[in-house]
């Protein structure tokens, strides 16, 4: 297969030395320079250290060669500039299979993905998300990892699923592209939180009652939003929630961490030097949870501690002071 991937940062790398073993892959970048760098070395020194593309996977900086004749454009850039890659992509190409691997809302308009592909590039081309709990560093590695694709064209998530499918990523099929989707932005949230716990040094029952009440949330508004339940307790809800929440390699646990010990978040996000989904994610989902009146303490108590309303330890103890509830009526 032809595959065209649009992005080289660290997940677009990753995914490039991940399918260059089986594919004819083309590897798009805007940089010029980092193309020219990568074409040199074969190596993404900046995002992704030590991980040596395939022979395989050819850099490009020219979008129309980059997708010429591809049997499928995977574009993994960050949500924020999915829209802007789409517009490049409408003036070269008319795209025909397109898959996006990126997650969060868009900070400009609170679209997910599949809505600014809608708005894009409109409903008649096979498309769908491909994601999952997933660090692009043990992906560029060749550890093993399992990841979704979702599309409401069911034909076309499963053709796409068996392509990209190997022996150690391997790639399921889903009808749920909201519920994907969802999972993805939601447990960045939940994973601040748990690294706030874990700087704290509250233990791991803390971190267990927390991962456990937050999946409630994310289960919560991601049904409310249009997700199938069962969603949420699959690769991309829960299996991405437990891994950005424990895996240290986790920008927003590591956020998490870093607030507890009274770090400014200006601070933090400058040190950290990557993106952090769940700082911007989490005010949206407020917003959006407070408009369908969804409880999410979890969150609030995030935005708090974002907003630098409360501290760490004034966070933990106000959802510690919540009132009781039977636990199967709050999970829904």
């Amino acid at each position: 297969m032809k595959l065209a991937i649009l992005g080289c940062g660290a997940w677009g790398t990753a995914l490039a030395i991940a399918f260059g073993e089986r594919h004819d892959v083309v590897l798009w970048g805007r940089d010029a320079a980092q193309v020219e760098a990568l074409r040199a070395t074969r190596q993404n020194q900046h995002y992704l250290p030590g991980a040596t593309l395939p022979a395989g996977v050819r850099p490009s900086a020219d979008l129309p060669v980059a997708v010429a004749n591809a049997d499928l454009i995977l574009a993994a850039v960050p949500t924020n500039a999915l829209r802007q890659t789409l517009r490049a992509l409408k003036t070269t190409v008319s795209p025909g299979a397109l898959v996006w691997a990126c997650k969060g809302f868009e900070q400009a308009s609170s679209r997910l993905p599949h809505q600014i592909v809608q708005e894009e590039i409109g409903g008649a081309h096979s498309c769908g998300v491909l994601s999952g709990p997933s660090f692009a560093k043990e992906v560029a590695e060749g550890k093993p990892a399992a990841l979704t694709l979702a599309s409401s064209d069911g034909q076309f998530a499963r053709a796409a699923a068996h392509e990209l499918h190997g022996p150690r990523l391997r790639v399921y099929s889903s009808g749920d592209v909201a519920g994907v989707e969802l999972g993805g932005a939601l447990k960045n949230v939940i994973a601040i939180a748990v690294g706030v716990s874990d700087g704290l040094e509250l233990g791991s029952n803390a971190r267990a009652a927390l991962i456990t009440r937050g999946l409630a949330e994310m289960k919560r508004l991601g049904v409310q939003l249009g997700g199938q339940p069962e969603t949420f307790t699959g690769l991309t809800g829960l299996g991405d929630l437990v891994l950005t929440c424990t895996g240290d390699l986790s920008r927003n646990r590591r956020v998490g961490l870093a607030l507890a010990k009274g770090q400014p978040l200006a601070s933090v996000l400058t040190q950290l030097g990557h993106v952090a989904e769940g700082v911007f994610t989490a005010p949206e989902v407020r917003r959006i949870a407070a408009s369908l009146n969804v409880d999410m303490p979890i969150t609030e108590a995030v935005c708090a501690l974002l907003d630098g309303r409360v501290s760490a330890a004034e966070a933990v103890a106000e959802l510690m002071r919540r009132d009781p509830k039977a636990e199967q009526q709050s999970m829904s």
